[in-house]
């Protein structure tokens, strides 16, 4: 018998396509397959809440209708679009810059695009996210 059961992602490998869900009841990690997700399996990070089926396996605990819950707001665009978050200095490194506000603001649109349109290929967001990009370069929006 399967019981419905709240818990938080502890590691999943969309490459492998499995991972471990830490539960809320009990001490044991229950193991999670990419065929068992609702959700596309990009989505599923480290601590993200999930809802699912407890089931008991051949190697033990079994989660299955793996569904997500929360998402990390670090992901979630925020209210007003892109332009209400501030420009975002570049990292330095022993005085250099390791990353170009263009880039940093590539994958900020990036992530915003996975949150907010999933049903786009990632032929689809490049291309949308050049456009953008190019735009926001020209405009002194971000530098290049």
């Amino acid at each position: 018998m399967a019981v419905l059961t709240a818990g938080k992602v502890l590691r999943f490998d969309e490459v492998r396509g499995y991972g471990f869900i830490a539960p809320e009841v009990g001490d044991e990690d229950v193991f999670m397959h990419a065929n068992d997700l609702v959700d596309e399996k990009y989505l599923y990070q480290e601590g993200s809440q999930v809802e699912f089926f407890l089931e008991m396996g051949e190697k033990g605990p079994k989660a299955s209708n793996i569904r997500l819950v929360h998402q990390s707001s670090s992901h979630q665009v925020p209210r007003g679009g892109l332009a209400a978050r501030p420009a975002v200095a570049a990292a330095a490194v022993d005085g250099e810059r390791s990353v170009s506000p263009a880039d940093d603001f590539s994958q900020e649109l990036t992530e915003a695009l996975l949150d907010s349109v999933g049903s786009l290929t990632g032929d689809q967001i490049k291309q949308v996210r050049a456009c953008v990009v190019d735009i926001a370069e020209a405009r002194g929006w971000v530098a290049p």
